[in-house]
């Protein structure tokens, strides 16, 4: 399922909205339904911060939350809840995703994506070059930083695709409804 560009934008636009207003009560919703929706995906994140520092785990979980944000726009029902082992395996398919890149690394941060990850979600990716060259080129974050957050960040979004797409289904989350109610109740 690709997350089309008017979800992107609607995020970017809810996301500014927050920020610009200050609504600290609307961001600790925002963040408590993250804990409880994706607790891994937080966990990862944070477990940057840890290892990084501040300013390298706030900007992972920020991008990490924004993602998932897009993900979960325009959808009916719950995400799956990604497991440690669909981020695993998402960051592995990323690493080999990249090392296929001939020169990424002496590449702009923004540009240091794999062709055959953004095919799969390429709104979301062309907002995050976007989004990783502005806060570079504005002071928001070093380019240190954006280096070390963006092959994270494409992990959450291969993950989320995956999970979506099939191919790694994460933890189904919400009300299940069984086609068929069989039991002593039935006519």
């Amino acid at each position: 399922m690709q997350v089309s560009n008017d979800d992107v934008e609607k995020t970017i636009a809810a996301f500014a909205r927050l920020d610009s207003r200050g609504d600290k009560k609307a961001m600790n919703k925002l963040a408590q339904r993250l804990q409880k929706e994706q607790p891994f995906l937080l966990g990862a994140s944070a477990a940057i911060r840890t290892e990084r520092g501040d300013a390298v785990g706030e900007a992972a979980v920020f991008y990490a939350t924004l993602v998932w944000a897009m993900f979960d726009r325009g959808r009916d029902g719950t995400l799956p809840r990604l497991t440690q082992q669909n981020l695993s395996d998402a960051q592995r398919v990323v690493t080999e995703a990249l090392a296929k890149v001939d020169g990424v690394a002496d590449k702009p941060v923004h540009e240091r994506v794999a062709p055959e990850l953004v095919a799969a979600q390429p709104h979301i990716y062309q907002k995050l070059a976007a989004l990783l060259a502005e806060d570079v080129s504005s002071n928001a974050m070093t380019a240190e930083t954006a280096g070390l957050i963006i092959a994270p960040t494409e992990a959450v979004i291969e993950a989320f695709d995956a999970a979506l797409d099939g191919r790694r289904p994460g933890e189904q989350q919400g009300t299940v409804v069984a086609d068929d109610k069989v039991g002593r109740n039935e006519p």
